[in-house]
């Protein structure tokens, strides 16, 4: 349960039509399968006891109490295994026959679940068995003296070592329906639904089934297990593919291959869960408890070990098609919030600081953008390039060459002499290369673009990204200003993709052949004198890695996970890329600064919101600027001591 990751685990049994013994002798085998691969959680198909496909057979009685007593043979059978087990048989209760969920824990029947909606169309003919069952639960006596409750209002609770996962029950069509049942026991309380199913196989229903699933579990912001019969029921008419997936909040962890009977597992995140839920105040949970009765389920604590994908970049999509599409929408919100923004202040100017790197190059780019849909003369984007005591040949000659390209009015402002001045005025030694050094360079920059806007009646386009605003990587009062910052919600690690994108959009080989310079070049603020011409000021020496700052970010405020759990996600995550000392050492830095910088969060200029993750004070962030980061650089200290 480390991380509050719990397994969990949906398979398809080779079963045979009416065969009961048969039936339950291959879940019993696969329960124990399930079992070595750590699965807590493990769901089967529906009427996976008989099999699905026993037409008029269900009324027989004898298939009716073999499908009880095989119940109790895998309830006696698994008794030892430390895990909540479902699976599907008929059940007779009052004269009606349900088509049932029973769920099994330590060798006890701890409650049943009725299927609610019962199919009658086209290939489906269920009612001619089954009654859908009642909402509110009550006793039934499966057998003398063995008293369970059984009712779709139950949920079941895991109390002892993982209380954040609560799972409700649904079968087969119920998920298909208008008002699914798993609605309910969201709103109740249910973390993770499970579904036992037997689905059919029809071109193209795969893709359906997969985003029904996907999307249930995005909707109700819990883990979805569908388990589907397979092989081995009855083909007389229809085929069943034994398609099983697990879904957690819109993603699929893992899908089955058709037609296999395989057993597929993955570890559904039951704090990312609560914390969304927590977050979403429009998610009403707890709204139906009343309505259902919980019952304790218990497994023993263990550590979860984690077969599921950690992308190392949480921002970035690894497919590239993907990866394309996200990089044209976030270009075009861009552009658009900056377009209305010029249009709301009647802006025929904007100015842009030019460095020759990845910020102020897609800052540049987007401004090209929005004059575009604006139809302004791109001569009226005053692009300025302001060399200073560190800027090399390389970016220089980049920053001109990107500017005579998009077409931009270029301004060349040399800012050394007038440092200089204000360096004496203030008595600050040159040849001392300190924070007043450098930040003496960011604000006369600063200044001269701010008087330029003001001389031509235009707006200062900011440059800086999200991830330096996440470390306060920015000059307060300098770069950290602006009037609109185009690029405020954007990670440096996306910043590269956005750059790379436009560049294989063009037919500009001359401004292709820039951008994949700048693309080439190392990010530095360029604020320290150069060193045989090479940049000497390398912001990723100094505040570390962008990669492992953005997927600390991502992890630790926007899914709010502990520290502990961000480092053992991360160590997961850069396996072979980074050792754990160097995530530790970087992972106190990200904790230090952010808690530290955020009063220069607290004044941000505008800026559009690209995605899940931003960090403006009138949006996704409101953080006091005093608030203090002991409690979280403590549990990194303790972190230390155990390594």
């Amino acid at each position: 349960m480390k991380d509050g990751f719990i397994k969990v685990a949906a398979g398809t049994p080779d079963v045979q039509v009416a065969d009961c013994e048969f039936n339950a002798s291959e879940i019993i085998k696969m329960v124990h399968e399930m079992e070595a691969e750590g699965a807590k959680v493990m769901v089967f198909p529906e009427l996976c006891i008989t099999a699905y496909t026993c037409g008029d057979l269900f009324w027989q009685e004898n298939l009716l109490e073999e499908a009880k007593k095989q119940l109790f043979r895998i309830a006696e059978e698994t008794k030892d295994v430390e895990a909540l087990i479902f699976v599907g048989l008929p059940l007779e209760y009052k004269g009606k026959l349900y088509n049932v969920a029973a769920a099994l824990n330590k060798g006890e029947i701890i409650g049943i679940v009725p299927k609610t909606h019962i199919p009658n169309y086209n290939e489906f003919y269920e009612a001619r068995y089954f009654s859908p069952g009642k909402e509110e639960a009550e006793g039934v006596d499966i057998a003398p003296a063995y008293h369970v409750p059984m009712g779709s209002h139950i949920l079941f609770q895991c109390d002892d070592v993982l209380p954040e996962l609560v799972i409700g029950v649904e079968i087969c069509e119920d998920v298909w329906t208008p008002n699914p049942p798993s609605i309910s026991h969201a709103l109740a309380g249910a973390t993770l639904i499970v579904n036992l199913s037997a689905s059919d196989e029809t071109t193209g229903k795969d893709i359906y089934r997969r985003e029904l699933v996907a999307g249930q579990s995005a909707r109700l912001l819990c883990g979805y297990i569908y388990a589907s019969a397979g092989d081995g029921e009855s083909t007389q008419d229809v085929v069943y593919s034994g398609h099983n997936i697990i879904a957690e909040n819109g993603v699929v962890l893992a899908e089955s291959e058709r037609f296999t009977n395989e057993m597929v597992y993955s570890e559904i995140d039951m704090e990312r869960l609560v914390s969304e839920r927590r977050r979403m105040s429009t998610f009403a949970a707890g709204s139906r408890s009343k309505d259902y009765l919980r019952f304790s389920f218990f497994i023993d604590k263990s550590d979860t070990t984690l077969s599921r994908f950690v992308d190392p970049a949480p921002f970035v999509p690894g497919n590239k098609g993907k990866r394309d599409k996200r990089c044209e929408e976030i270009l075009a919100i861009q552009s658009m919030g900056l377009k209305k923004r010029l249009e709301h202040t009647r802006c025929k100017c904007a100015v842009v600081g030019i460095s020759g790197g990845l910020d102020s190059t897609l800052a540049l780019l987007v401004t090209v953008q929005a004059f575009d849909r604006l139809k302004l003369p791109r001569e009226q984007i005053y692009a300025v390039t302001m060399p200073g005591f560190g800027t090399t040949d390389r970016t220089y000659e980049n920053a001109l060459s990107l500017i005579r390209c998009l077409g931009a009015k270029l301004i060349e402002v040399d800012i050394k002499e007038a440092v200089r001045i204000h360096f004496r005025d203030i008595g600050q030694d040159e040849s001392v290369h300190d924070v007043t050094y450098e930040n003496g360079q960011a604000r006369e920059r600063t200044q001269i673009l701010m008087d330029i806007a003001n001389k031509n009646n235009g707006m200062v386009i900011g440059t800086g990204d999200m991830s330096e605003l996440a470390l306060g990587w920015a000059t307060y009062n300098g770069d950290h200003m602006s009037m609109y910052g185009v690029n405020a919600s954007v990670p440096k690690t996306l910043i590269r993709h956005l750059v790379s994108y436009e560049a294989e959009k063009l037919n500009d080989p001359r401004l292709k052949e820039v951008l994949m310079d700048i693309l080439d070049t190392p990010v530095s603020p360029e604020l320290l004198p150069a060193k045989d011409g090479e940049i000497s000021q390398k912001t990723e020496d100094l505040v570390g890695p962008y990669e492992l700052h953005d997927f600390y970010l991502y992890y630790a405020i926007r899914w709010g996970f502990s520290p502990a759990k961000v480092y053992h996600l991360a160590r997961l995550a850069f396996d072979g890329a980074y050792d754990q000392e160097t995530i530790l050492k970087w992972l106190k830095t990200f904790y230090r600064r952010f808690f530290n910088q955020q009063f220069k969060r607290s004044c941000l200029p505008d800026g559009p919101k690209v995605g899940s993750v931003t960090l403006s004070p009138r949006g996704d962030w409101r953080m006091p600027s005093d608030a203090s980061s002991a409690l979280w650089l403590k549990e990194l200290d303790e972190l230390s001591e155990q390594e």
